[in-house]
């Protein structure tokens, strides 16, 4: 089975700022990027997307684009919870908040949002819910650095402290085959 990560493009949000769950738009123009996202992609697949606007912006142009079998948005592809910190500039943040979860990113919360560990483990479900279903059919995933970098983990067995060795780029497509 062929799997397209497809990481949303840049955001019009300014540099600093956490914005994880937040439904924050894209930085305009868009378009030559998307046609160099689609230029990359199979012509004919199963499309997942986040279903915060920044990925379905860009999964409907894809959809425009390619013979889509079925589109579905799934929650559990949206980018971790950072709580609180939504929206506040990462400098902001007070230390002995920020300090054990920089430490710790794996285990430790946001406040009032959720670890790596529990992104994670909603990336596997969702994973193992794709993979059960034992397509013939290409799939195309559009979401977020934090999922797909755990993607990449579950694929690799990439310890979770170590997630930030795999490079998730706005606009970047990494085929991955299981």
């Amino acid at each position: 089975m062929e799997i397209f990560l497809v990481r949303h493009t840049e955001t019009s949000c300014e540099k600093g700022i956490c914005y994880g769950q937040s439904d924050v738009s894209l930085a305009e123009p868009f378009d030559l990027i998307f046609e160099n996202i689609t230029s990359q992609l199979p012509s004919e697949a199963i499309l997942f997307s986040s279903p915060l606007k920044r990925c379905v912006i860009l999964a409907k142009y894809i959809q425009s684009q390619i013979k889509t079998i079925s589109y579905q948005e799934d929650e559990r592809l949206m980018e971790m919870n950072f709580g609180d910190w939504e929206m506040k500039n990462w400098n902001s943040i007070p230390p002995e908040q920020l300090n054990p979860w920089m430490e710790d990113f794996v285990n430790v919360s946001a406040v009032n949002g959720e670890s790596f560990v529990e992104l994670h483990e909603r990336v596997g479900a969702f994973l193992a819910e794709q993979l059960s279903k034992k397509t013939d059919k290409s799939i195309i995933i559009v979401a977020h650095a934090g999922v797909i970098r755990s993607f990449l983990c579950h694929q690799t067995s990439l310890p979770l402290k170590d997630a930030f060795q795999n490079k998730a780029d706005f606009g970047q497509v990494i085929k991955i085959e299981l």
